[in-house]
Formats: structure tokens, C-alpha cells, sequence
């Protein structure tokens, strides 16, 4: 929740529908960096 407040404080949307949209798009965001940021594990043989 703490990364989710970083992408700003308040909601702009006052529709529902939008603040829902907004919050996956934020949501979506963070997931791009977490997954820029994982390592990638490969077996040597």
C-alpha cells in the first residue's frame, strides 16, 4: 500500500467506475516495475 500512496495521495476520479480504472492502472504500473526489478533464474548444466 505504501508503493500505491508514492503514484500520489488522492484519487482524482470522483466516478466509481474511474477511480476503480484509476487504481488498476497504478496497480499495473507498480507490477511493470516489480517485474523490471526480478531477477531471472536460469539452470546451468
Amino acid at each position: 500500500m505504501n508503493c500505491l500512496k508514492r503514484f500520489g495521495e488522492w484519487i482524482v476520479s470522483r466516478d466509481p467506475d474511474r477511480q476503480t480504472a484509476e487504481f488498476q492502472i497504478r496497480i499495473t504500473i507498480m507490477n511493470a516495475f516489480t517485474a523490471l526489478g526480478r531477477a531471472e533464474i536460469e539452470a546451468i548444466t
